[in-house]
């Protein structure tokens, strides 16, 4: 008797546990698929009270428009090329700045990992005019070069994150590499780097979605509509008066599409980042 109250105490904590799981999944999706369905929809469908989830027809000349009224694919390759550069200069920059603050011995090594972490107090908007000034100074200004340039020369976070997982490989595996005749260099990147894969997936998701969906920056630096990237040439879809919402939902569909399938690509070893990377041996 006392084993089955026990099973039934057991089975109902579980199915609230997943029910409340399963309420609070549903809230967090609603949104996007709100923004799909509304992609599909006319304007009077998408202001219709009481409002609807499921259009009433397809409408596919929401996206035929978009495609009419930007140079939606320019912004594409834009976006791709930044993003790209971006994720190789941080991965690169990075993994080399926390492989020596990780294993190599050098005067005020302790004072430059201190000082990369106190970059991660000082507010972005305390630098923006000053960077501005500097990237206009030398001529940048309208071009992609204040977009990805910066990414080359690390960043706080990203350099504690990988600084981390190098902690958590025995050190014994450096020093037998050294005996063996292998250089910093040569250690970091035929040895590390690979033991990495998980860290370097999931700082480079970090770093993706970072730059995929930045808003502000392009604006600040970039002039020539042909130069945006697509999340800051969608802004330009927003009227002052009034906007056509569901063309304005399918350039967050065209948007949301890469930063997802990157998402679900790297799902396992960006998960697998995560929970080993904070682990210090």
């Amino acid at each position: 008797m006392k084993t089955s109250m026990t099973w039934n105490k057991k089975w109902t904590a579980a199915i609230v546990r997943y029910a409340v799981l399963l309420i609070i999944a549903l809230l967090m999706v609603f949104p996007f698929l709100w923004m799909v369905t509304t992609s599909f929809k006319s304007m009077e469908e998408a202001f219709r009270y009481p409002p609807s989830l499921i259009p009433d027809k397809i409408h596919w000349e929401n996206y035929r428009k978009l495609l009419a009224a930007l140079p939606i694919t320019r912004f594409f390759l834009n976006s791709v090329k930044i993003t790209t550069l971006n994720v190789v200069g941080v991965l690169l920059s990075c993994s080399m700045a926390a492989f020596a603050l990780a294993r190599l011995n050098f005067p005020g090594r302790t004072l430059l990992f201190a000082a990369a972490l106190i970059t991660l107090m000082v507010p972005w908007q305390t630098t923006l005019i000053p960077v501005f000034i500097m990237f206009q100074k030398i001529g940048w200004k309208d071009s992609h070069y204040p977009l990805w340039v910066p990414a080359f020369f690390g960043g706080g976070f990203a350099v504690f994150f990988l600084r981390q997982f190098f902690l958590g490989i025995p050190r014994d595996l450096y020093e037998a590499a050294l005996v063996d005749g292998l250089s910093p260099a040569g250690i970091l990147f035929r040895i590390y780097l690979p033991l990495a894969k998980p860290a370097l997936t999931t700082l480079g998701v970090f770093t993706f979605i970072a730059s995929w969906n930045d808003l502000l920056t392009p604006l600040i630096y970039i002039d020539t509509l042909e130069k945006m990237p697509l999340t800051a040439g969608l802004s330009f879809l927003q009227g002052q008066y009034s906007s056509d919402w569901p063309m304005m939902m399918a350039g967050a569909v065209v948007s949301i599409v890469p930063v997802l399938l990157i998402f679900f690509a790297s799902q396992r070893v960006f998960v697998e980042g995560i929970a080993t990377s904070g682990i210090k041996g």
